[in-house]
């Protein structure tokens, strides 16, 4: 038989096995790019396709083609048989995204190189790991090599390399009877299961929210559809959807639509009569409230945690649904950071798991291998096996990359770790790790096992004109954060031709979380920087009071606080630092000043309604002599203030003074502290501090300001100056 022929018959094989187990299966063609493209081509036109799709160029005509950047606009949509054209770029994110979108039955044909020569070959997508100064040649194929073994050591793949024999078929499964769910329009029965719970959120008791957690395709979006279309259905007037992003909700409206098909529908938006399910960005729900009978949160992994609580404290009815292993990021790392949130504030919340798939069967063979492939499984070491470890008893190295690549306990670990310490962890995070070119991997080993991992990467470095044109705003080398930053934000050239070391990301086993591991590894990465020469190490990362204190406490300093949050952190994001050289030195003392004289104005406007407890940690430890001296006409305006019933407004420069000095040194209570940020440097309007300290006014507010000040004159003041202010005092208004 001709091998072309026999391909075919192979590939209705693989097609009628997948079809009678409703499973879904790899067919990969490794070899040229014609060869393969030529036998994808042959393939789509012999076999029985249902709605294919092809991604990539050079695509056969009247083939639906789509290109790797356009993935995320087929979520929620249905192929029977994908093609997917390495040749063009293999997108990890993409690829894990449109895998999703193949339902039972059908199958995704991968074209590659030959997989003994995919890691050297040039995919376009190594421009996206590129940075400055290391070009897209120094990118290596790391992760297309091990993505080859992976292709290789799994029995459940069919690859067909050119000018090779044809593999055997996999063995039959057995016909997949899926079984009914009582609720008819539920698909399985954990769906309805969710769909109930979901509408109990509203009918039962307040604050007892709902958290939905399931792998992709067991319609836990779906389930929210139904949920909120039966609410709307028995009268409820106002329910809440809210995501990352509106595209992520079009399986929730579309269910409910289904159901409700007398509605009105716009895009995130459906009207039932009076009654309404919309759709608003979470940002936007917190900046503008609205009274709702029931908020529905989807994909919550991919909101920060912060933001989560916000939506908790407005809206005393909700529900969450989110992904545990996803394309956008993984849902553990929320579950173990929300878990916690919810256990604190409403320890009555219901977790409910949808483990029953249903575009496909259960232990799917695609399933199975995109998980190991893509590390979307990964999970650092079992408690169990390093819950005793302290810091002194870890071994610090830096790892090898070729052999990370190739072992497979130690990747998990690693990026097991680095899943759950961050928000947004994907697919493409695994191969800039393997592959980015300037990045060096730090990790404390205890037993064998990784227990906490860090990123390095080296900045700066730029000739004059480059840094110069940096600093005027016209260039902005990618991968080049801090540099760009000192540079450009805080004005300062010379941090753009400085070499500089970023910590990108750190983590440390949730287990042992707080046992000095973190700080063990950053001082571990200090002497390593400090050994090579660089000018500085530093960070930035989404700023809260606790993360502060731990870099604070390994010696790195706050310069520079982002005006906006961060999108993935939902914080603003800020800059910390460390100097080893003398240019180091001069380049972060300056900045710390400036950083230092502009915060308290930047309270004012931008950063008003930046977080107080944030605020308090920022204006701490500023540099000595920064500010001058109270005059002794300021002293008086404080004692008048504090101690009389002189105006707030005219004594204002001497109370930001005299704030910002007991700020530095750190010596109020949180809700002392807290207030005097919140009006006299954010300058808020008197009922918002009345209400966010539990005041009835400006009156009360006042008073409070008034025991403030008095207690801080009493503090800081000489002693000719409270003797005065007793004077004064004990004078009182007659």
């Amino acid at each position: 038989m001709h091998k072309s022929e026999a391909l075919l018959e192979l590939a209705g094989r693989l097609q009628h096995i997948a079809t009678e187990g409703f499973h879904r299966y790899l067919l990969v063609l490794a070899g040229s790019r014609d060869w393969g493209r030529t036998r994808a081509e042959a393939l789509l036109a012999n076999l029985a396709c249902d709605q294919p799709l092809w991604v990539g160029e050079s695509v056969p005509a009247d083939i639906p083609q789509l290109m790797n950047r356009q993935a995320a606009a087929l979520l929620g949509a249905e192929t029977g048989v994908l093609v997917y054209d390495s040749f063009s770029g293999f997108d990890a994110d993409a690829f894990g995204a449109l895998t999703g979108t193949l339902r039972g039955g059908g199958l995704l044909i991968l074209l590659t190189p030959p997989l003994s020569e995919w890691s050297g070959f040039a995919d376009p997508e190594r421009a996206r790991m590129a940075v400055a100064g290391c070009p897209s040649s120094r990118v290596t194929g790391r992760f297309l090599g091990r993505l080859a073994r992976q292709i290789g050591n799994d029995p459940s793949v069919i690859c067909i390399e050119e000018g090779e024999e044809m593999p055997s078929p996999p063995s039959v499964t057995p016909a997949f009877h899926p079984s009914k769910p009582a609720d008819p329009e539920c698909r399985t029965t954990d769906q309805a299961q969710a769909v109930e719970a979901v509408k109990h959120v509203v009918t039962g008791h307040r604050r007892r929210p709902v958290v939905l957690i399931s792998d992709r395709g067991r319609g836990k979006s779906a389930a929210l559809g139904i949920a909120a279309a039966r609410l709307l259905k028995s009268g409820r007037r106002s329910i809440l959807v809210t995501a990352p992003r509106q595209r992520s909700t079009s399986s929730l409206f579309e269910q409910a639509s289904r159901l409700l098909p007398e509605a009105q529908t716009s895009k995130g938006s459906l009207h039932l009569g009076e009654s309404r399910l919309s759709y608003s960005a979470p940002d936007h729900l917190l900046r503008h409230p609205q009274p709702a009978d029931l908020l529905l949160v989807d994909e919550a992994a991919a909101i920060p945690t912060p933001m989560l609580e916000g939506l908790l404290d407005h809206y005393p009815r909700i529900a969450f649904a989110t992904t545990i292993h996803g394309y956008e990021g993984t849902g553990r790392g929320f579950a173990l950071r929300f878990r916690r949130v919810l256990d604190r504030r409403f320890p009555q919340w219901r977790e409910i798991r949808l483990e029953t798939p249903i575009r496909w069967a259960p232990d799917d063979p695609l399933e199975r291998w995109l998980f190991r492939a893509l590390a979307l499984d990964a999970a650092p070491a079992p408690d169990e096996l390093i819950s005793a470890a302290r810091s002194d008893q870890c071994s610090c190295e830096t790892l090898e990359r070729d052999g990370l690549a190739e072992n497979e306990q130690d990747l998990t670990d690693l990026f097991g770790l680095l899943v759950l310490a961050h928000y947004r962890t994907t697919p493409f995070d695994l191969r800039q790790l393997l592959d980015g070119p300037n990045l060096t991997l730090f990790a404390l080993r205890y037993r064998g096992r990784i227990v906490a991992t860090a990123l390095l990467a080296v900045e700066g470095g730029f000739d004059p004109a480059t840094a110069h044109a940096i600093w005027a705003g016209y260039r902005r080398p990618r991968g080049h954060l801090l540099a760009q930053s000192l540079a450009a934000h805080l004005g300062l050239e010379s941090g753009a031709r400085l070499r500089g070391a970023r910590i990108m990301r750190i983590a440390v086993h949730p287990a042992l979380q707080r046992r000095g591991l973190g700080s063990r590894l950053v001082q571990e990465i200090r002497r390593h920087t400090q050994v090579a020469g660089l000018d500085y190490l530093g960070s930035s990362f989404g700023a809260t009071p606790e993360l502060l204190r731990f870099w604070r406490g390994n010696q790195l300093h706050p310069l520079r606080i982002g005006l906006r949050r961060g999108a993935s952190s939902g914080a603003q994001s800020v800059i910390m630092l460390h100097p080893f050289t003398p240019a180091g030195e001069q380049l972060f003392h300056s900045a710390r000043e400036r950083f230092h004289r502009q915060l308290p104005r930047l309270l004012t406007d931008p950063l008003r309604t930046l977080d107080t407890g944030l605020a308090c940690a920022l204006l701490a430890q500023p540099p000595a002599g920064l500010s001058p001296p109270l005059t002794a006409e300021d002293w008086l305006d404080l004692i008048g203030f504090a101690f009389a019933q002189r105006g707030y407004e005219t004594s204002l420069p001497p109370i930001e003074a005299l704030v910002l000095r007991a700020l530095a040194d750190s010596h109020l209570a949180a809700d002392q502290a807290e207030l005097l940020v919140m009006k006299v440097l954010q300058n808020r309007d008197w009922q918002a501090c009345a209400a966010g300290f539990s005041l009835t006014g400006r009156t009360e507010v006042e008073k409070a300001l008034r025991e403030l000040i008095g207690g801080l004159v009493m503090r800081y003041a000489d002693p000719a100056t409270r003797e005065t202010a007793l004077r004064v005092q004990a004078e009182g208004p007659g």
